[in-house]
Protein backbone atom coordinates (compact mmCIF):
# COMPACT_ATOMS: atom_id res chain seq x y z
CA UNK A 1 0.00 0.00 0.00
CA UNK A 2 1.44 3.39 -0.94
CA UNK A 3 1.67 6.28 1.52
CA UNK A 4 -0.77 8.32 -0.54
CA UNK A 5 -3.43 5.63 -0.11
CA UNK A 6 -2.71 4.75 3.52
CA UNK A 7 -3.11 8.21 5.04
CA UNK A 8 -6.67 8.89 3.96
CA UNK A 9 -7.70 5.32 4.81
CA UNK A 10 -6.42 5.72 8.37
CA UNK A 11 -8.18 9.07 8.65
CA UNK A 12 -11.47 7.47 7.60
CA UNK A 13 -11.03 4.65 10.12
CA UNK A 14 -10.25 7.12 12.90
CA UNK A 15 -13.37 9.13 12.14
CA UNK A 16 -15.40 5.94 12.14
CA UNK A 17 -13.90 4.87 15.48
CA UNK A 18 -12.48 1.64 14.06
CA UNK A 19 -8.91 2.16 15.30
CA UNK A 20 -7.33 4.10 18.14
CA UNK A 21 -5.17 7.15 17.34
CA UNK A 22 -2.10 5.52 18.89
CA UNK A 23 -2.40 2.34 16.84
CA UNK A 24 -3.14 4.31 13.69
CA UNK A 25 -0.07 6.50 14.11
CA UNK A 26 2.30 3.64 14.94
CA UNK A 27 2.49 0.85 12.35
CA UNK A 28 3.05 -2.68 13.57
CA UNK A 29 6.77 -3.03 13.04
CA UNK A 30 8.40 -5.98 11.31
CA UNK A 31 5.10 -7.61 10.39
CA UNK A 32 6.02 -9.13 7.02
CA UNK A 33 3.52 -12.00 6.57
CA UNK A 34 6.17 -14.01 4.74
CA UNK A 35 8.50 -14.40 7.74
CA UNK A 36 9.03 -17.71 9.58
CA UNK A 37 7.39 -16.27 12.70
CA UNK A 38 4.30 -15.19 10.81
CA UNK A 39 3.95 -18.71 9.44
CA UNK A 40 3.50 -19.92 13.03
CA UNK A 41 1.41 -17.04 14.36
CA UNK A 42 -0.98 -16.05 11.62
CA UNK A 43 -4.45 -17.44 12.30
CA UNK A 44 -3.91 -18.18 16.01
CA UNK A 45 -5.89 -15.13 17.09
CA UNK A 46 -9.00 -13.53 15.65
CA UNK A 47 -8.73 -9.74 15.20
CA UNK A 48 -11.42 -8.94 17.79
CA UNK A 49 -10.10 -11.34 20.47
CA UNK A 50 -7.52 -10.86 23.21
CA UNK A 51 -4.30 -11.98 21.66
CA UNK A 52 -0.53 -11.92 21.75
CA UNK A 53 2.61 -10.04 20.85
CA UNK A 54 5.73 -11.74 19.49
CA UNK A 55 9.32 -10.61 19.05
CA UNK A 56 12.20 -12.33 17.28
CA UNK A 57 15.74 -10.95 17.50
CA UNK A 58 18.57 -12.52 15.56
CA UNK A 59 22.12 -11.33 15.22
CA UNK A 60 21.45 -8.38 17.49
CA UNK A 61 18.56 -6.94 15.50
CA UNK A 62 14.79 -7.23 15.38
CA UNK A 63 13.69 -9.51 12.55
CA UNK A 64 10.04 -9.85 13.59
CA UNK A 65 7.81 -7.81 15.90
CA UNK A 66 4.05 -7.97 15.74
CA UNK A 67 0.87 -7.85 17.78
CA UNK A 68 -2.30 -9.84 17.22
CA UNK A 69 -5.74 -9.14 18.67
CA UNK A 70 -6.89 -6.51 21.15
CA UNK A 71 -5.68 -5.29 24.53
CA UNK A 72 -9.10 -5.68 26.15
CA UNK A 73 -12.19 -7.62 25.12
CA UNK A 74 -14.66 -5.27 23.47
CA UNK A 75 -11.98 -2.67 22.80
CA UNK A 76 -10.71 -1.46 19.43
CA UNK A 77 -7.22 -0.85 20.86
CA UNK A 78 -4.92 -3.20 18.99
CA UNK A 79 -2.00 -5.07 20.52
CA UNK A 80 1.29 -3.79 19.14
CA UNK A 81 4.97 -3.56 20.04
CA UNK A 82 4.29 -1.02 22.80
CA UNK A 83 1.42 -2.83 24.51
CA UNK A 84 2.20 -3.44 28.18
CA UNK A 85 1.72 -7.03 29.38
CA UNK A 86 2.01 -8.32 32.93
CA UNK A 87 5.19 -10.42 32.73
CA UNK A 88 4.36 -12.63 35.73
CA UNK A 89 7.38 -14.82 36.50
CA UNK A 90 9.44 -13.41 33.62
CA UNK A 91 9.87 -10.66 36.24
CA UNK A 92 12.25 -12.92 38.16
CA UNK A 93 15.21 -12.27 35.85
CA UNK A 94 14.77 -8.54 36.50
CA UNK A 95 14.57 -9.06 40.26
CA UNK A 96 17.70 -11.21 40.06
CA UNK A 97 19.45 -8.44 38.12
CA UNK A 98 18.58 -5.95 40.87
CA UNK A 99 20.23 -8.27 43.41
CA UNK A 100 23.26 -8.71 41.15
CA UNK A 101 23.70 -4.95 40.90
CA UNK A 102 23.70 -4.66 44.70
CA UNK A 103 26.30 -7.44 44.85
CA UNK A 104 28.40 -5.59 42.29
CA UNK A 105 28.05 -2.44 44.41
CA UNK A 106 29.45 -4.33 47.40
CA UNK A 107 26.25 -3.82 49.40
CA UNK A 108 25.20 -7.47 49.39
CA UNK A 109 26.78 -10.91 48.95
CA UNK A 110 25.17 -14.05 47.57
CA UNK A 111 26.16 -15.99 50.67
CA UNK A 112 24.77 -13.41 53.10
CA UNK A 113 22.10 -14.95 55.29
CA UNK A 114 18.61 -13.60 54.90
CA UNK A 115 18.58 -12.80 58.61
CA UNK A 116 21.33 -10.20 58.11
CA UNK A 117 18.85 -8.16 56.06
CA UNK A 118 15.38 -9.06 57.35
CA UNK A 119 14.18 -10.41 60.68
CA UNK A 120 13.23 -14.07 60.26
CA UNK A 121 12.52 -17.04 62.54
CA UNK A 122 15.17 -19.55 63.54
CA UNK A 123 14.06 -22.22 61.07
CA UNK A 124 15.14 -19.91 58.23
CA UNK A 125 18.40 -18.84 59.83
CA UNK A 126 20.56 -20.67 57.24
CA UNK A 127 18.77 -19.31 54.17
CA UNK A 128 21.11 -17.24 51.99
CA UNK A 129 20.49 -14.80 49.16
CA UNK A 130 21.79 -17.46 46.77
CA UNK A 131 19.22 -19.95 48.05
CA UNK A 132 16.45 -17.44 47.34
CA UNK A 133 17.75 -16.76 43.82
CA UNK A 134 18.01 -20.40 42.73
CA UNK A 135 14.93 -21.82 44.49
CA UNK A 136 16.79 -23.92 47.06
CA UNK A 137 15.66 -21.91 50.12
CA UNK A 138 12.89 -24.26 51.23
CA UNK A 139 10.54 -21.35 51.95
CA UNK A 140 6.86 -22.37 52.00
CA UNK A 141 4.71 -21.24 49.10
CA UNK A 142 2.90 -18.11 50.22
CA UNK A 143 -0.30 -19.09 48.43
CA UNK A 144 -0.43 -22.23 50.59
CA UNK A 145 0.05 -20.01 53.65
CA UNK A 146 -2.75 -17.73 52.47
CA UNK A 147 -5.08 -20.72 52.18
CA UNK A 148 -4.14 -21.90 55.67
CA UNK A 149 -4.66 -18.43 57.14
CA UNK A 150 -8.08 -18.12 55.55
CA UNK A 151 -9.10 -21.54 56.86
CA UNK A 152 -8.04 -20.36 60.31
CA UNK A 153 -10.35 -17.35 60.05
CA UNK A 154 -8.27 -14.62 58.38
CA UNK A 155 -10.13 -12.18 56.15
CA UNK A 156 -9.88 -13.64 52.63
CA UNK A 157 -7.70 -11.92 50.08
CA UNK A 158 -9.47 -11.06 46.83
CA UNK A 159 -8.78 -9.33 43.52
CA UNK A 160 -9.82 -6.09 45.26
CA UNK A 161 -8.05 -6.81 48.57
CA UNK A 162 -4.74 -8.15 47.33
CA UNK A 163 -1.92 -9.50 49.42
CA UNK A 164 1.08 -7.16 49.67
CA UNK A 165 4.76 -8.04 49.94
CA UNK A 166 4.96 -7.22 53.66
CA UNK A 167 1.96 -9.49 54.30
CA UNK A 168 3.77 -12.32 52.50
CA UNK A 169 6.74 -11.78 54.79
CA UNK A 170 4.46 -11.84 57.83
CA UNK A 171 2.94 -15.16 56.73
CA UNK A 172 6.42 -16.62 56.22
CA UNK A 173 7.56 -15.43 59.64
CA UNK A 174 4.51 -17.10 61.21
CA UNK A 175 5.09 -20.43 59.44
CA UNK A 176 6.28 -23.22 61.74
CA UNK A 177 8.97 -24.53 59.37
CA UNK A 178 10.27 -24.53 55.84
CA UNK A 179 9.63 -27.17 53.19
CA UNK A 180 13.18 -28.54 53.53
CA UNK A 181 16.53 -27.42 54.97
CA UNK A 182 18.09 -24.76 52.75
CA UNK A 183 20.25 -26.13 49.96
CA UNK A 184 19.13 -29.75 50.34
CA UNK A 185 16.43 -29.78 47.66
CA UNK A 186 14.85 -27.63 44.94
CA UNK A 187 11.31 -26.29 44.61
CA UNK A 188 10.15 -23.39 42.46
CA UNK A 189 9.36 -20.68 44.97
CA UNK A 190 7.50 -17.44 44.38
CA UNK A 191 7.94 -16.65 48.08
CA UNK A 192 11.69 -16.40 47.58
CA UNK A 193 11.38 -13.74 44.90
CA UNK A 194 8.86 -11.71 46.89
CA UNK A 195 11.42 -11.73 49.70
CA UNK A 196 14.20 -10.74 47.27
CA UNK A 197 12.15 -7.70 46.26
CA UNK A 198 12.00 -6.75 49.94
CA UNK A 199 15.74 -7.38 50.30
CA UNK A 200 16.47 -5.04 47.39
CA UNK A 201 14.31 -2.35 48.98
CA UNK A 202 15.90 -2.75 52.42
CA UNK A 203 19.52 -2.80 51.21
CA UNK A 204 19.13 -0.02 48.63
CA UNK A 205 16.94 2.24 50.75
CA UNK A 206 14.57 2.62 47.78
CA UNK A 207 11.21 1.18 46.94
CA UNK A 208 11.71 -1.90 44.78
CA UNK A 209 9.90 -0.29 41.84
CA UNK A 210 12.13 2.80 42.09
CA UNK A 211 15.33 0.76 42.23
CA UNK A 212 14.33 -1.16 39.11
CA UNK A 213 13.51 2.09 37.34
CA UNK A 214 16.71 3.88 38.32
CA UNK A 215 19.18 1.02 37.91
CA UNK A 216 17.67 -1.15 35.17
CA UNK A 217 14.86 0.41 33.14
CA UNK A 218 16.08 4.00 32.79
CA UNK A 219 19.69 3.14 31.83
CA UNK A 220 18.41 0.75 29.14
CA UNK A 221 15.73 3.19 27.92
CA UNK A 222 13.02 0.70 28.87
CA UNK A 223 10.81 3.74 29.33
CA UNK A 224 7.46 1.92 29.25
CA UNK A 225 8.41 -0.84 31.69
CA UNK A 226 7.57 -0.69 35.40
CA UNK A 227 6.84 -2.65 38.53
CA UNK A 228 3.14 -1.91 38.81
CA UNK A 229 1.73 -0.56 42.06
CA UNK A 230 -1.93 0.37 41.91
CA UNK A 231 -2.42 4.03 42.73
CA UNK A 232 1.28 4.88 42.35
CA UNK A 233 1.90 4.36 38.64
CA UNK A 234 0.13 3.49 35.41
CA UNK A 235 0.92 0.96 32.68
CA UNK A 236 1.08 2.65 29.25
CA UNK A 237 -1.08 1.00 26.57
CA UNK A 238 -1.99 -1.71 29.06
CA UNK A 239 -3.22 -5.14 28.02
CA UNK A 240 -5.76 -6.76 30.33
CA UNK A 241 -5.79 -10.48 31.06
CA UNK A 242 -8.56 -12.79 29.85
CA UNK A 243 -9.71 -16.36 30.35
CA UNK A 244 -11.55 -18.45 27.80
CA UNK A 245 -14.94 -19.79 28.78
CA UNK A 246 -17.38 -21.95 26.86
CA UNK A 247 -19.16 -18.87 25.52
CA UNK A 248 -16.07 -16.75 24.82
CA UNK A 249 -13.57 -14.68 26.80
CA UNK A 250 -14.04 -12.98 30.15
CA UNK A 251 -11.69 -10.42 31.64
CA UNK A 252 -9.64 -11.98 34.45
CA UNK A 253 -6.95 -9.38 34.91
CA UNK A 254 -6.32 -9.42 38.66
CA UNK A 255 -6.15 -12.04 41.40
CA UNK A 256 -5.52 -11.95 45.15
CA UNK A 257 -1.77 -12.29 44.45
CA UNK A 258 -1.42 -9.75 41.61
CA UNK A 259 0.09 -7.01 43.80
CA UNK A 260 3.28 -8.81 44.84
CA UNK A 261 6.31 -7.40 43.07
CA UNK A 262 9.56 -9.37 43.01
CA UNK A 263 7.99 -12.61 41.86
CA UNK A 264 5.83 -11.27 39.04
CA UNK A 265 4.84 -7.61 39.24
CA UNK A 266 6.57 -6.07 36.20
CA UNK A 267 4.74 -4.95 33.06
CA UNK A 268 6.65 -4.59 29.81
CA UNK A 269 6.32 -4.70 26.03
CA UNK A 270 8.13 -5.93 22.94
CA UNK A 271 10.10 -2.75 22.33
CA UNK A 272 11.51 -2.64 25.84
CA UNK A 273 12.14 -6.39 26.00
CA UNK A 274 14.13 -6.00 22.80
CA UNK A 275 16.28 -3.47 24.65
CA UNK A 276 16.56 -5.87 27.58
CA UNK A 277 17.71 -8.65 25.27
CA UNK A 278 20.28 -6.34 23.68
CA UNK A 279 21.58 -5.39 27.13
CA UNK A 280 22.02 -9.06 27.99
CA UNK A 281 23.82 -9.59 24.69
CA UNK A 282 26.12 -6.60 25.22
CA UNK A 283 26.57 -7.03 29.01
CA UNK A 284 25.39 -3.45 29.37
CA UNK A 285 24.43 -3.72 33.04
CA UNK A 286 26.40 -6.71 34.31
CA UNK A 287 29.81 -7.89 33.08
CA UNK A 288 30.27 -11.44 31.75
CA UNK A 289 32.14 -12.38 34.94
CA UNK A 290 29.42 -10.95 37.16
CA UNK A 291 26.75 -12.64 35.05
CA UNK A 292 28.36 -16.07 35.37
CA UNK A 293 26.68 -17.04 38.68
CA UNK A 294 23.26 -16.24 37.20
CA UNK A 295 23.90 -18.62 34.32
CA UNK A 296 25.40 -21.44 36.40
CA UNK A 297 22.91 -24.21 37.27
CA UNK A 298 22.24 -24.59 40.96
CA UNK A 299 23.79 -27.54 42.77
CA UNK A 300 22.57 -28.92 46.08
CA UNK A 301 24.63 -28.86 49.26
CA UNK A 302 25.83 -32.43 48.68
CA UNK A 303 26.99 -31.55 45.16
CA UNK A 304 24.14 -33.35 43.42
CA UNK A 305 21.98 -31.86 40.70
CA UNK A 306 18.45 -30.82 41.72
CA UNK A 307 15.19 -32.26 40.44
CA UNK A 308 11.66 -30.99 40.23
CA UNK A 309 9.62 -32.10 43.27
CA UNK A 310 7.76 -35.38 42.99
CA UNK A 311 4.02 -35.17 42.53
CA UNK A 312 1.45 -34.41 39.86
CA UNK A 313 2.41 -32.07 37.04
CA UNK A 314 0.72 -28.70 37.00
CA UNK A 315 1.01 -25.21 38.41
CA UNK A 316 4.63 -24.41 39.16
CA UNK A 317 5.81 -28.02 38.83
CA UNK A 318 6.55 -28.44 35.13
CA UNK A 319 8.32 -31.82 35.18
CA UNK A 320 7.90 -33.70 38.48
CA UNK A 321 10.88 -35.86 39.38
CA UNK A 322 12.93 -34.74 36.38
CA UNK A 323 16.28 -32.89 36.50
CA UNK A 324 16.00 -29.11 36.64
CA UNK A 325 18.62 -26.57 35.62
CA UNK A 326 18.11 -23.10 37.13
CA UNK A 327 20.40 -20.14 37.77
CA UNK A 328 19.28 -16.73 39.00
CA UNK A 329 15.93 -16.00 37.37
CA UNK A 330 16.65 -18.22 34.35
CA UNK A 331 15.96 -21.84 33.48
CA UNK A 332 19.08 -23.17 31.77
CA UNK A 333 18.13 -26.56 30.35
CA UNK A 334 19.11 -26.97 26.67
CA UNK A 335 16.63 -27.38 23.83
CA UNK A 336 17.52 -30.10 21.31
CA UNK A 337 21.14 -29.87 22.53
CA UNK A 338 21.21 -26.07 21.98
CA UNK A 339 22.25 -23.88 24.90
CA UNK A 340 19.25 -21.95 26.15
CA UNK A 341 18.25 -19.37 28.77
CA UNK A 342 14.50 -19.12 29.24
CA UNK A 343 11.65 -18.36 31.59
CA UNK A 344 7.90 -18.61 31.44
CA UNK A 345 5.36 -16.47 33.27
CA UNK A 346 1.79 -17.41 34.08
CA UNK A 347 -0.79 -15.52 36.08
CA UNK A 348 -4.52 -15.03 35.83
CA UNK A 349 -5.28 -14.01 32.25
CA UNK A 350 -1.65 -13.89 31.04
CA UNK A 351 0.82 -16.41 29.57
CA UNK A 352 4.37 -15.37 28.55
CA UNK A 353 7.79 -16.71 27.67
CA UNK A 354 11.26 -15.50 26.74
CA UNK A 355 13.62 -18.00 25.10
CA UNK A 356 17.25 -17.04 24.40
CA UNK A 357 19.65 -19.19 22.39
CA UNK A 358 22.93 -17.36 22.99
CA UNK A 359 25.16 -19.56 20.83
CA UNK A 360 22.76 -19.00 17.93
CA UNK A 361 22.25 -15.29 18.74
CA UNK A 362 18.48 -15.85 18.65
CA UNK A 363 15.79 -14.67 21.07
CA UNK A 364 12.03 -15.25 20.90
CA UNK A 365 9.50 -13.50 23.15
CA UNK A 366 5.79 -14.31 23.22
CA UNK A 367 3.38 -12.37 25.45
CA UNK A 368 -0.31 -13.36 25.67
CA UNK A 369 -3.24 -11.63 27.38
CA UNK A 370 -5.34 -14.79 27.34
CA UNK A 371 -4.97 -18.12 29.12
CA UNK A 372 -5.69 -20.59 26.33
CA UNK A 373 -2.45 -20.20 24.34
CA UNK A 374 0.83 -21.99 25.04
CA UNK A 375 3.56 -19.39 24.50
CA UNK A 376 6.43 -21.76 25.21
CA UNK A 377 5.30 -24.14 22.48
CA UNK A 378 4.69 -21.20 20.13
CA UNK A 379 8.15 -19.75 20.83
CA UNK A 380 9.86 -23.07 20.25
CA UNK A 381 8.07 -23.57 16.96
CA UNK A 382 9.21 -20.10 15.90
CA UNK A 383 12.77 -20.79 17.06
CA UNK A 384 12.87 -24.06 15.14
CA UNK A 385 12.08 -22.25 11.90
CA UNK A 386 14.77 -19.60 12.36
CA UNK A 387 17.36 -22.11 13.48
CA UNK A 388 16.62 -24.29 10.45
CA UNK A 389 17.16 -21.29 8.15
CA UNK A 390 20.49 -20.52 9.84
CA UNK A 391 21.98 -23.93 9.09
Amino acid sequence: MTRGVAVPLVAVLLLAGQVSPSSAQRPNAMADPGTPAAAVLDGLVQPEEPGLAALVRQGGRVVFQRGYGVRQQGSRARIDERTGFRLASVTKQLTATAVMLLVRDGRLRYDDRLTTVLAFPAWGGQITIRHLLNHTSGLPDYEDLMDAAERAGATPWTADRQIQDEEVLSLLRAAPAGRFPPGTSWAYCNSGYVVLGLVVARVSGQRFCDFLHDRVFAPLRMNRTLAYEKGRNQVPDRAFGHSRRADGFVETDQSPTSATLGDGGVYSNLEDLGRWDQALRDHALVSPAAMKPALTPAALADGSSPRWPQGPAGGDDLAPGQPVSYGFGWFLDPWHTRARQWHHGETVGFRNVIERFPADDLTVVVLCNRDDLEPRSIAERIAARYLALAR
